[in-house]
């Protein structure tokens, strides 16, 4: 199964909380890959998981490491890198004033 790696600075100013974990593990699971993330200090979690997402500790510029297997692995990792540099912590704009 290919697979490939990304190492990106994470975006959100506040580091890592439930919104940004929130919308990290829902494109996780929606992308049907099996995607990694690691810190710099060695933490693991499958992306997938908002608890495992939390409990990595993760602070804003903090380097982690994404790892994606399957096919079109490197497409996905390019778009999850963008996703992981990106301010996570805006709430969605839904129309309502």
């Amino acid at each position: 199964m290919p697979e490939t790696t990304r190492t990106v600075e994470f975006g959100s100013a506040v580091g890592m909380h439930a919104r940004p974990a929130a919308v990290i593990a829902k494109a996780a699971a929606e992308s049907g890959h099996s995607i990694t993330l690691e810190s710099a200090a060695g933490k693991q979690a499958n992306a997938a998981s908002l608890l495992l997402l939390l409990a990595m500790g993760v602070s804003a510029g903090d380097e982690l490491t994404i790892t994606v297997s399957g096919n079109d692995a490197d497409a996905v990792a390019d778009e999850f890198a963008a996703l992981i540099a990106s301010e996570l912590d805006v709430p969605a704009e839904d129309g309502a004033d």
